[in-house]
Protein backbone atom coordinates (compact mmCIF):
# COMPACT_ATOMS: atom_id res chain seq x y z
CA UNK A 1 0.00 0.00 0.00
CA UNK A 2 1.37 3.41 -0.99
CA UNK A 3 2.15 5.98 1.67
CA UNK A 4 -0.32 8.87 1.88
CA UNK A 5 0.45 12.59 1.91
CA UNK A 6 -1.89 15.46 2.83
CA UNK A 7 -1.12 18.65 0.88
CA UNK A 8 -2.35 21.87 2.53
CA UNK A 9 -2.09 24.99 0.34
CA UNK A 10 -4.60 27.62 -0.77
CA UNK A 11 -2.95 28.00 -4.20
CA UNK A 12 -4.48 25.45 -6.62
CA UNK A 13 -1.42 25.60 -8.90
CA UNK A 14 0.91 24.69 -6.03
CA UNK A 15 -1.42 21.91 -4.89
CA UNK A 16 -1.46 20.47 -8.40
CA UNK A 17 2.33 20.69 -8.69
CA UNK A 18 2.88 18.99 -5.32
CA UNK A 19 0.40 16.27 -6.22
CA UNK A 20 2.34 15.61 -9.42
CA UNK A 21 5.62 15.41 -7.49
CA UNK A 22 4.15 13.04 -4.90
CA UNK A 23 2.59 10.79 -7.54
CA UNK A 24 5.92 10.60 -9.37
CA UNK A 25 7.37 9.26 -6.11
CA UNK A 26 4.63 6.61 -5.78
CA UNK A 27 2.84 8.47 -3.00
CA UNK A 28 -0.94 8.87 -2.71
CA UNK A 29 -2.31 12.34 -2.03
CA UNK A 30 -5.24 14.24 -0.56
CA UNK A 31 -5.50 18.03 -0.60
CA UNK A 32 -6.92 20.80 1.58
CA UNK A 33 -7.22 24.44 0.55
CA UNK A 34 -7.51 25.88 4.08
CA UNK A 35 -6.43 25.24 7.63
CA UNK A 36 -9.93 24.28 8.73
CA UNK A 37 -10.27 21.85 5.83
CA UNK A 38 -6.98 20.23 6.85
CA UNK A 39 -8.05 19.90 10.49
CA UNK A 40 -11.41 18.40 9.54
CA UNK A 41 -9.67 15.97 7.19
CA UNK A 42 -7.35 14.82 9.96
CA UNK A 43 -10.31 14.02 12.22
CA UNK A 44 -11.26 11.11 9.99
CA UNK A 45 -8.11 10.21 8.03
CA UNK A 46 -4.51 9.43 8.85
CA UNK A 47 -1.48 10.20 6.71
CA UNK A 48 2.21 9.36 6.53
CA UNK A 49 3.22 12.99 5.90
CA UNK A 50 1.71 16.48 5.73
CA UNK A 51 2.94 19.26 3.42
CA UNK A 52 1.92 22.59 4.98
CA UNK A 53 1.90 26.12 3.58
CA UNK A 54 2.09 28.98 6.10
CA UNK A 55 -0.05 31.60 4.37
CA UNK A 56 -3.50 30.02 4.26
CA UNK A 57 -6.70 31.94 3.74
CA UNK A 58 -8.30 31.28 7.11
CA UNK A 59 -5.34 30.75 9.46
CA UNK A 60 -1.59 30.38 9.38
CA UNK A 61 -0.08 26.96 8.84
CA UNK A 62 1.69 27.48 12.16
CA UNK A 63 -1.70 27.43 13.90
CA UNK A 64 -2.66 24.22 12.11
CA UNK A 65 0.55 22.57 13.30
CA UNK A 66 -0.13 23.72 16.88
CA UNK A 67 -3.60 22.22 16.81
CA UNK A 68 -2.66 18.86 15.32
CA UNK A 69 0.22 18.44 17.77
CA UNK A 70 -2.11 19.34 20.67
CA UNK A 71 -4.41 16.52 19.49
CA UNK A 72 -1.53 14.08 19.73
CA UNK A 73 -1.19 13.68 15.96
CA UNK A 74 2.50 12.94 15.37
CA UNK A 75 2.41 12.71 11.56
CA UNK A 76 5.61 14.30 10.18
CA UNK A 77 5.04 17.80 8.78
CA UNK A 78 7.07 19.57 6.11
CA UNK A 79 6.43 23.30 5.80
CA UNK A 80 6.64 24.55 2.21
CA UNK A 81 6.44 28.33 2.21
CA UNK A 82 7.40 31.47 0.32
CA UNK A 83 8.55 32.99 3.62
CA UNK A 84 12.29 32.47 3.97
CA UNK A 85 13.13 34.34 7.18
CA UNK A 86 15.19 32.41 9.72
CA UNK A 87 12.56 33.22 12.36
CA UNK A 88 9.85 31.40 10.41
CA UNK A 89 12.03 28.33 10.00
CA UNK A 90 12.99 28.20 13.68
CA UNK A 91 9.43 28.91 14.82
CA UNK A 92 7.95 26.24 12.57
CA UNK A 93 10.41 23.62 13.76
CA UNK A 94 9.80 24.59 17.39
CA UNK A 95 6.06 23.93 16.94
CA UNK A 96 6.72 20.40 15.78
CA UNK A 97 7.38 20.66 12.05
CA UNK A 98 10.00 18.19 10.82
CA UNK A 99 11.38 20.16 7.87
CA UNK A 100 11.08 23.57 6.20
CA UNK A 101 11.47 24.23 2.46
CA UNK A 102 11.07 27.61 0.78
CA UNK A 103 9.38 28.38 -2.52
CA UNK A 104 10.39 28.18 -5.31
CA UNK A 105 11.57 24.62 -4.73
CA UNK A 106 13.15 21.89 -6.81
CA UNK A 107 10.73 19.03 -7.44
CA UNK A 108 13.38 16.33 -7.15
CA UNK A 109 14.50 17.70 -3.76
CA UNK A 110 10.97 17.89 -2.34
CA UNK A 111 10.19 14.35 -3.44
CA UNK A 112 13.38 12.96 -1.93
CA UNK A 113 12.91 14.85 1.34
CA UNK A 114 9.32 13.68 1.76
CA UNK A 115 10.29 10.04 1.14
CA UNK A 116 13.17 10.36 3.64
CA UNK A 117 10.91 12.03 6.22
CA UNK A 118 8.35 9.22 5.98
CA UNK A 119 11.09 6.59 6.20
CA UNK A 120 12.59 8.17 9.34
CA UNK A 121 9.17 8.41 10.95
CA UNK A 122 8.38 4.75 10.31
CA UNK A 123 11.77 3.65 11.62
CA UNK A 124 11.22 5.63 14.82
CA UNK A 125 7.80 4.04 15.29
CA UNK A 126 9.27 0.55 14.84
CA UNK A 127 11.96 1.31 17.41
CA UNK A 128 9.64 2.79 20.04
CA UNK A 129 6.30 1.14 19.36
CA UNK A 130 4.50 -0.29 22.36
CA UNK A 131 1.28 -1.84 21.13
CA UNK A 132 -1.50 -2.81 23.52
CA UNK A 133 -3.71 -5.52 22.03
CA UNK A 134 -7.12 -6.47 23.38
CA UNK A 135 -9.29 -8.75 21.25
CA UNK A 136 -9.81 -7.10 17.85
CA UNK A 137 -8.63 -3.76 19.30
CA UNK A 138 -5.12 -2.37 19.52
CA UNK A 139 -3.50 0.85 20.69
CA UNK A 140 -0.10 2.04 19.51
CA UNK A 141 1.33 4.33 22.19
CA UNK A 142 4.02 5.59 19.81
CA UNK A 143 1.46 7.10 17.43
CA UNK A 144 -1.42 7.36 19.95
CA UNK A 145 -3.72 5.61 17.47
CA UNK A 146 -6.42 3.01 18.02
CA UNK A 147 -7.40 0.24 15.62
CA UNK A 148 -10.06 -2.42 15.27
CA UNK A 149 -8.99 -5.28 13.01
CA UNK A 150 -6.32 -2.96 11.50
CA UNK A 151 -8.88 -0.24 10.71
CA UNK A 152 -8.09 3.01 12.51
CA UNK A 153 -10.61 4.35 15.02
CA UNK A 154 -10.79 8.14 15.40
CA UNK A 155 -11.55 9.29 18.96
CA UNK A 156 -11.75 12.58 20.80
CA UNK A 157 -9.35 12.94 23.74
CA UNK A 158 -11.98 11.89 26.29
CA UNK A 159 -13.15 8.98 24.14
CA UNK A 160 -9.53 7.86 23.79
CA UNK A 161 -9.01 8.02 27.57
CA UNK A 162 -12.14 5.96 28.16
CA UNK A 163 -11.23 3.39 25.51
CA UNK A 164 -7.71 3.04 26.89
CA UNK A 165 -9.10 2.53 30.40
CA UNK A 166 -11.34 -0.28 29.12
CA UNK A 167 -8.57 -1.92 27.05
CA UNK A 168 -6.16 -1.98 29.99
CA UNK A 169 -8.74 -3.69 32.19
CA UNK A 170 -10.88 -6.05 30.08
CA UNK A 171 -13.77 -7.82 31.81
CA UNK A 172 -13.49 -5.49 34.83
CA UNK A 173 -16.63 -3.73 36.02
CA UNK A 174 -16.10 0.03 36.27
CA UNK A 175 -18.33 2.10 38.50
CA UNK A 176 -19.19 5.58 37.30
CA UNK A 177 -17.09 6.99 40.14
CA UNK A 178 -13.99 5.17 38.91
CA UNK A 179 -14.62 6.37 35.37
CA UNK A 180 -14.98 9.94 36.69
CA UNK A 181 -11.59 9.70 38.38
CA UNK A 182 -9.66 8.16 35.49
CA UNK A 183 -11.15 10.09 32.56
CA UNK A 184 -12.28 13.44 33.97
CA UNK A 185 -10.00 13.75 37.01
CA UNK A 186 -11.26 16.48 39.28
CA UNK A 187 -13.70 17.89 36.73
CA UNK A 188 -17.30 17.61 37.86
CA UNK A 189 -19.47 15.60 35.46
CA UNK A 190 -22.85 13.96 35.85
CA UNK A 191 -24.09 10.46 35.01
CA UNK A 192 -25.54 11.70 31.74
CA UNK A 193 -22.10 12.87 30.54
CA UNK A 194 -20.62 9.40 31.03
CA UNK A 195 -23.59 7.81 29.27
CA UNK A 196 -23.13 10.19 26.31
CA UNK A 197 -19.44 9.30 25.97
CA UNK A 198 -20.09 5.58 26.32
CA UNK A 199 -22.70 5.81 23.57
CA UNK A 200 -20.28 7.74 21.35
CA UNK A 201 -17.68 5.06 21.90
CA UNK A 202 -20.18 2.32 21.11
CA UNK A 203 -21.05 4.12 17.90
CA UNK A 204 -17.41 3.88 16.82
CA UNK A 205 -16.40 0.39 17.97
CA UNK A 206 -19.57 -1.73 17.90
CA UNK A 207 -20.85 -3.47 14.78
CA UNK A 208 -24.39 -2.79 16.02
CA UNK A 209 -24.30 0.07 18.56
CA UNK A 210 -27.88 -0.59 19.64
CA UNK A 211 -26.90 -4.15 20.60
CA UNK A 212 -23.41 -3.68 22.09
CA UNK A 213 -21.14 -6.68 22.50
CA UNK A 214 -18.02 -4.91 23.74
CA UNK A 215 -19.18 -2.20 26.16
CA UNK A 216 -21.88 -3.70 28.35
CA UNK A 217 -24.02 -1.86 30.89
CA UNK A 218 -24.03 -3.38 34.38
CA UNK A 219 -27.30 -2.04 35.73
CA UNK A 220 -26.98 0.04 38.85
CA UNK A 221 -23.19 -0.26 38.83
CA UNK A 222 -21.45 0.94 35.67
CA UNK A 223 -19.88 -0.66 32.61
CA UNK A 224 -17.78 -3.66 31.61
CA UNK A 225 -15.60 -4.00 28.53
CA UNK A 226 -15.64 -7.37 26.73
CA UNK A 227 -12.95 -7.53 24.02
Amino acid sequence: MADKVLIVDDDPAIRKLLEKIMHSNDLETSTADSGLAALNNLLTHSYDAILMDIMLGDMEGFEVIKRIRSRGIQTPVMIISGRNEDFDTVYGLSLGADDYITKPFRAIVVGAKVKAMIRRSKNQILETSNVLECGPFSYDSATMRFYKNDTELIFSSKEASLMLLFMKHPEQIFTKEVIYEHVWGNDAVDDNTIMVYVNRLRGKIEDTPGEPKHILTVRGVGYRFIP
